[in-house]
């Protein structure tokens, strides 16, 4: 395995405004030097990502591809479609198969299947196409010299999650909306659980996690149910997990906090991209405020624009398995709005895990 060393400061790059169009069905390889509004074609070097369920708007997970691949290709003054970049959106599973053929009869050199849930199909699309390449965001196929894995140490950022979680709660409850039940979402629940637990040792408090799935990462109904019986029950945080389906967490905290006083609010912690601009509303007083406490930061755009890059001069790192994490910069915690005394408290647990004194585990505990 090789561990990335391509993050820095890109890894919080701003949302970029993009199209929602999906790329087109059946059309072939374009040629270079082609141009369309003011960007290029580049067949050889074109990319595209197949999202999972849930779009690129999801606000999550398949946002942050999308962004960061738009990124690049801007970069690269290529154009949005066959022979530059584009997506193939997902609405159902029984999709992922068809859209990442469509991407490749379309002439795409280089696609991504983003999500675990996508493995399926994108070994297939592998087997079966050895002259193109392959990319696999969050699952590990190391058989095949045409994909490149990356994967992410999603417990680490958690386990910050869980110290923000911990060291704000007033009531001493917290809660996880997790999305579908599997190997990424375990590694989210064992670090925030991991996260809140050593925090009430440091601060001597006996602090109760409540833990939910909504077997779907596209149900923001499931979510916003979910969140509202965590919160009835007395949590005053949420961690969502959970894609689009987090859309419903945060719709729910809204609706609570703007019956409630500042002092009272409920919080969301997002996932994957810095949620914060997801968090406004207005409170009771008619004033505007935000519920996001913070947001577990993953590099999926930046990694997916680090392998794109590396395709464009030729060196797909087929066959590789890239792991993003905390010491790396490929997962982060964003500042949201925690406290200075949260905000402290993060930094000496980052510190701990970067320094290998904490090693967050990638399962939870059996129940």
């Amino acid at each position: 395995m090789k561990k990335s060393t391509k993050f820095g400061a890109t890894l919080l790059t701003a949302t970029l405004l993009v199209g929602l169009a999906a790329c087109g069905g059946g059309k072939g390889p374009a040629k270079d030097g082609d141009k369309k509004d003011g960007g290029k074609k580049d067949a050889e070097h074109s990319v595209a990502i197949v999202t999972d369920i849930g779009g690129i708007d999801d606000k999550s997970f398949n946002q942050s591809a999308w962004e960061g691949l738009t990124e690049w290709g801007k970069e690269n003054k290529l154009e949005k479609g066959a022979g530059g970049y584009d997506y193939v959106q997902s609405n159902d599973a029984s999709e992922y198969t068809t859209n990442i053929d469509q991407a490749v009869q379309s002439g795409f050199k280089t696609v991504f299947g983003i999500g675990y849930l996508l493995t399926d199909a994108v070994r297939a699309a592998a087997e079966a196409n050895p002259d193109n390449n392959f990319g696999l965001v969050d699952a590990v196929i190391d058989d095949q010299k045409n994909v490149v894995s990356a994967t992410f140490k999603d417990n680490e950022a958690s386990y910050l999650a869980g110290y923000a979680a911990a060291y704000t709660t007033k009531t001493d409850k917290v809660g996880f909306v997790g999305g579908e039940e599997g190997p990424v979402i375990d590694r989210f629940e064992a670090g925030f659980v991991k996260g809140v637990n050593d925090a009430a040792k440091d601060l001597k408090k006996d602090i109760k996690i409540d833990v939910k799935y909504a077997a779907s990462f596209g149900d923001p109904a499931k979510g916003k149910a979910l969140a509202a019986k965590i919160y009835q029950d007395g949590a005053d945080v949420i961690f969502h997990a959970s894609g689009g389906t987090g859309t419903g967490v945060f719709q729910e905290a809204k609706n609570l906090n703007e019956k409630k006083a500042e002092d009272d609010k409920v919080w969301v912690i997002g996932v994957d991209r810095d949620q914060t601009e997801d968090g406004n509303y207005k409170n009771k007083d008619g004033k505007e405020s935000n519920l996001t406490l913070t947001s577990t930061i993953k590099g999926v755009g930046t990694a997916v624009k680090d392998i794109a890059e590396q395709a464009k001069k030729d060196k797909f790192p087929g066959g590789k398995h890239l792991i993003y994490g905390l010491k790396d910069g490929g997962v982060d915690l964003a500042p949201g709005n925690m406290t200075d005394e949260v905000k402290a408290a993060v930094e000496k647990a980052r510190e701990k895990v970067v320094n290998g004194d904490v090693e967050v585990p990638e399962t939870p505990e059996k129940k």
